[in-house]
């Protein structure tokens, strides 16, 4: 992948000429008080969701907020762990940790398509990550997280129809400090992290922050007859590394430069078998054994596989942030981000899920990997009037995307899909008169080919690259129109250009399906020489073909290289209205309209017509492009600031309609995007954050209730067959959250500080395509943490206990692939604890 050398010498231009300003001479500062409790409202809580420092509660927005010392208390150090603390909040991650999808009120993007874009953005340090799973990984110090529902598209831009996950870390600041914390858990887990940070002068400030861990799977793995020498899977090995860079030459400028590094070479993500369907004697016979867990049993975690689900994972970027108070405009503040991002993920995959060596991705850059390098640049103007306060801004972001993927068949391939498919076909007739004897042979019957020679090898060897462009001008602006009533009006104008090469080939010939399709009187011979009445053979030709020619097998595709693109000029924007009734109530009104990118699957599409809209079937199809999202979400909403500013009690109703949902959903042999005409939900939103009359006590926790569902218009796949009227997957009635934290002195020198919090997320169907196989239980999830420490902070030992009940939970249902009437499911994580020890002078 060619890199922009003019996005590099932006970017090189900014941070060297920060560094040039650097002195030469370093200063330390005093270290910072003693670490004594200070007393604070919640009302002073400070955010940034629209892109300007204002109070909590006077955001006419409806958010969570997760500051630091919250996220420590909690566990969260990435994304999927800080969920148990925001209602309608929900993250999982399927067939690796980087394929981790984040949904909010429900909504999110499923899939491991990685043209398939987020529903929900992230944002870290004002950069836009591209994917949820490119921002996954250790924070690191955080000031503090911002959960923004609802569309966020006027001010955060692209891919934030369902809301926004807005990510502050800590800057640097001009006091030497330094930090260390040890930890040790269950699973052998051991984790390493510290931080230090100085001033280099009395404008100059940086810090530093590295973390490993390692950690033992939480998978058991069933290997057979390998060649996986690994019994564990989803462990963890990661580190990371960030730096800043900290320039404050006067009183009206500011530098921020970042640069991080996050690495992971993990053993993920193996799936339990959920349902054991007929197809699991089949390949139980090929291996001589249990292929397949004999009796499904989730909680034993015990997973089958014979590949490897090995994963590298890397990402490093660099970012460099100006602000400038210019004497302009009353003193309006510019704003520039120029940000270069880079990440890389190989993987492997058993796609069978069993022992037995059907079919499987191996592991290898250029065989199954995925990358992206994106360059993104924003500036923004923001200023304030006596009754204005104004926003206007430019974005451009340019990423360049290359997915290698490839699909092998093993040796058990041929008999496996022989026998199923001759066994399905017996099935159809009175018992005896399809002849079933030596079934592994019927494949090699219908192509004419010696057994064992005709589905094996490398099935597929496709490369894709794409290439999409983003513009957008947008403003925010807020007409104070009397003292208590604020109108909001914000738009966005965004201009997309995707562009996609796609070049597959069989580097087997698919010598398989080549010869089924020149000639299906073979294929017809073979049938009736199984004693297939003659009536019955030309409607099972084709049936026999199709499996013959598969995806991954069909010769149809070898060669193929073709060219797609598509232009959008969008248009999005939202309308608010508060009106604050005293200092201690305020309400609000909004509308929004939100907007998603449309995009390209990258992957082999097939149908019965050529398009993408097609039902089943063999015929390649050339334009696999689907429309971008849109959203229409009405909010009225009320903040209350009680008890002096130490209660702060919020709710919001919601109302909101998706129109041309970009739904991905695996069929059991690829993912398959279909736009649904329409998905409405509606409900109630509820957060609350106590700061207590006890001293040190407080309490944090929030409520959604949702009904959704899919509109009545029917759908071109049978697959699909349930969604009309239906309620959405990933989609619980309810979700709720509560934590209480109680911080106490034992002496003069020590204090003592207890965290518990307990997430309830009500019963659901975890697919796409809402199998009854697929529903999950209402679970609770429960974690605590007790700390004993000194009064400065200078040291703490914490005691702590992830889902301290063990509970058991799909993540997300699917069904086996090529393995009709069995279904998996890819777990969350298992009782976590250990014990933390915490330093910092």
């Amino acid at each position: 992948m060619n890199r922009d050398n003019t996005h590099r010498n932006m970017l090189a231009w900014s941070v060297a000429a920060a560094l040039a300003s650097l002195p030469t001479a370093a200063s330390a500062q005093e270290a910072p008080a003693s670490g004594e409790r200070q007393a604070t409202t919640l009302d002073a809580l400070i955010v940034t969701a629209q892109k300007r420092e204002e109070a909590l509660q006077d955001v006419p927005i409806t958010m969570s907020v997760l500051p630091e010392q919250l996220l420590q208390d909690s566990g969260a150090r990435d994304i999927k762990e800080m969920q148990s603390l925001v209602s309608g909040l929900s993250v999982s991650s399927t067939s690796s940790e980087s394929q981790t999808t984040v949904r909010i009120r429900g909504v999110g993007t499923v899939g491991d398509n990685p043209g398939l874009e987020s529903s929900v953005g992230v944002v870290i340090d004002g950069v836009y990550r591209p994917r949820n799973g490119v921002g996954f990984g250790d924070l690191g110090p955080v000031e503090r997280i911002e959960v923004l529902k609802g569309p966020q598209g006027t001010v955060f831009g692209k891919n934030t129809s369902a809301g926004l996950i807005n990510i502050t870390t800590r800057s640097p600041g001009f006091s030497q400090t330094a930090e260390a914390e040890v930890t040790v858990g269950n699973y052998g887990a051991i984790g390493v992290a510290a931080g230090y940070n100085d001033a280099l002068s009395d404008t100059v400030a940086f810090s530093l922050h590295g973390v490993k861990r390692v950690r033992d799977g939480f998978m058991d793995v069933e290997t057979g007859a390998g060649p996986r020498s690994s019994h564990e899977d989803a462990d963890q090995n990661f580190h990371s590394l960030r730096g800043q860079l900290l320039f404050e030459p006067g009183e009206h400028l500011r530098i921020r430069l970042i640069a991080d590094y996050a690495n992971r070479e993990e053993e993920c993500c193996a799936a339990v078998t959920t349902t054991r369907g007929p197809t699991a004697a089949i390949v139980n016979s090929l291996v001589g054994g249990n292929a397949v867990i004999p009796v499904p049993d989730p909680e034993r975690r015990l997973a089958y596989g014979n590949d490897s689900t090995r994963q590298s994972i890397e990402d490093r970027g660099v970012s460099a942030q100006v602000d400038w108070d210019t004497p302009w405009l009353g003193g309006a503040t510019l704003t520039s981000i120029t940000a270069l991002r880079d990440w890389h993920n190989i993987g492997g995959q058993d796609l069978d899920f069993t022992t037995a060596p059907v079919w499987t991705r191996f592991y290898g850059e250029g065989e199954n990997d995925v990358g992206f390098e994106t360059f993104s640049q924003e500036l923004r103007l923001t200023g304030s009037g006596e009754r204005l306060d104004w926003m206007v801004g430019a974005f451009h972001s340019n990423e360049e995307l290359v997915r290698n993927d490839s699909i092998t068949m093993g040796a058990a391939y041929e008999p496996y899909l022989s026998i199923a498919l001759l066994s399905n076909i017996a099935a159809s007739f009175p018992a005896g008169l399809v002849d079933t004897s030596n079934p592994f042979l019927f494949l090699s019957q219908a192509a004419g080919r010696p057994y064992g020679t005709t589905f094996t090898g490398p099935g597929s060897h496709d490369h894709f690259e794409q290439k999409a462009r983003s513009n957008a001008l947008f403003t925010n602006n807020v007409w104070h129109a009397t003292d208590a009533l604020d109108i909001t009006f914000g738009a966005r104008y965004t201009a997309e250009r995707k562009q996609l090469r796609s070049v597959l080939s069989n580097p087997n010939g698919g010598i398989g399906c080549l010869n089924g399709l020149t000639n299906p009187a073979q294929v017809g011979g073979a049938l009736g020489a199984r004693g297939v009445p003659g009536a019955y053979i030309p409607a099972l030709v084709p049936t026999v073909i199709g499996y013959m020619c598969l995806p991954w097998s069909n010769v149809q595709h070898h060669g193929r290289d073709t060219w797609q693109e598509r232009d959008e000029k969008e248009w999005s924007g939202a309308l608010r209205a508060s009106y604050r009734w005293n200092e201690r109530f305020m309400t609000y009104a909004s509308a929004a309209r939100g907007y998603k990118a449309g995009g390209f699957n990258l992957d082999r599409v097939q149908s019965a017509n050529g398009l993408s809209s097609g039902a089943a079937g063999i015929t390649p199809v050339d334009d696999t492009s689907f429309p971008g999202e849109f959203v229409d979400s009405y909010e009225i909403g009320a903040k209350s600031t009680l008890a002096g500013g130490n209660l702060l009690l919020n709710a919001a109703l919601f109302h909101q309609t998706f129109t041309d949902f970009q739904l991905n959903s695996f069929i059991g042999t690829s993912y398959v995007v279909r736009s649904i005409p329409e998905l409405s939900s509606r409900g109630v939103d509820l957060d609350v954050m106590w700061q207590t009359p006890v001293d040190g006590l407080s309490l944090q926790g929030g409520a959604t209730w949702l009904d959704a569902e899919f509109g009545d218009d029917a759908l071109p796949d049978a697959d699909l067959r349930l969604l009309p009227g239906a309620t959405p997957g990933f989609m619980p009635r309810w979700q709720a959250n509560a934590s209480l934290t109680y911080e106490w002195d034992f002496s003069d020198r020590l204090m003592g500080r207890a965290y518990l919090g307990a997430r309830h997320t009500a019963d659901h169907n975890t697919g796409s395509d809402l199998d009854p196989q697929k529903f999950q239980e209402a679970y609770t999830l429960v974690d605590a943490r007790l700390v004993l420490g000194a009064r400065n902070r200078r040291w703490a030992v914490e005691l702590w206990g992830r889902n301290l009940t063990d509970e058991t939970y799909s993540q997300v249902g699917f069904d086996a692939p090529i393995q009709t009437g069995s279904w998996n499911a890819f777990l969350g994580a298992p009782r976590t604890y250990g014990v933390t020890f915490r330093f910092m002078y």
